[in-house]
């Protein structure tokens, strides 16, 4: 979400340059096809193998198996974003996870809940913070979410929401830096991601974006240094029900 560039009020990106409805597309590819038949035809070959546990639940009516409830981050509640804001994926097995990307919501934390939820949206996020330091995840990380704007970069990374304004530096609390950070610090050691500004980035700084979010107010300095306390504190935990 976030603010667009001349403009203060929220937005709902789509269509295939937003990650939208292109992005959606699960229907077997060439490579696929070509894939299984190399494999059908030796028989054996480790590189068909592991392509083919990689491709087949992308088949029209086969499903990879979800647990309700089953959140990536044992601080977060579980609710559930519309199917049509996110597509199914087995990262980091068919994309490699090497960003987390900053949001801000231009709104409040229960209109993100709603906005994520609603087909029409045509993006979400894989987390909301809210400024209580709250954490609700919408989206598995395994995932792809529709929230960077970019086909490659929603493939590539996990998005994080922060329920407030870009203008509003107070919507900014404590609270909220501190339980992002710790959420964006297990999501580093999970995949080995770096804590830095290269890996971890505002909306903004996506490619092809016409975002201006997270804003001037974020304190990138601050985060960066919660994320890296965070990161020695402990190890990350599995993924558990909410």
């Amino acid at each position: 979400m976030g603010a667009k560039q001349g403009s203060t009020s929220g937005s709902t990106p789509g269509g295939p340059a937003g990650g939208g409805s292109a992005d959606g597309d699960r229907r077997i590819g060439r490579r696929a096809l070509i894939v299984g038949g190399a494999a059908a035809a030796v028989g054996t070959g480790v590189l068909a193998r592991d392509e083919l546990s990689r491709l087949w639940w992308r088949i029209p009516g086969v499903e990879r198996p979800r647990e309700d409830g089953v959140v990536d981050y044992a601080g977060a509640r579980w609710v559930a974003a519309s199917d049509a804001n996110w597509r199914r994926a087995d990262r980091p097995d068919d994309f490699g996870i090497d960003m987390v990307i900053v949001h801000v919501t231009q709104g409040s934390f229960d209109s993100a809940v709603r906005a994520f939820q609603d087909p029409g949206h045509k993006a979400a996020a894989h987390y909301i913070v809210g400024q209580d330091g709250r954490v609700t995840q919408m989206i598995r990380e395994l995932d792809v979410a529709y929230h960077a704007g970019n086909r490659d970069y929603n493939e590539r990374s996990v998005g994080i929401e922060h329920a407030g304004f870009v203008d509003r530096p107070q919507d900014f609390t404590d609270a909220m830096y501190a339980a992002s950070a710790r959420l964006t610090a297990g999501i580093c050691a999970r995949y080995g991601i770096p804590v830095d500004r290269k890996h971890i980035l505002g909306h903004v700084e996506v490619p092809g974006t016409d975002h201006t979010d997270p804003g001037p107010h974020w304190d990138w300095d601050r985060y960066l240094e919660l994320v890296r306390r965070a990161a020695t504190s402990g190890p990350s935990k599995p993924p558990t029900k909410a």
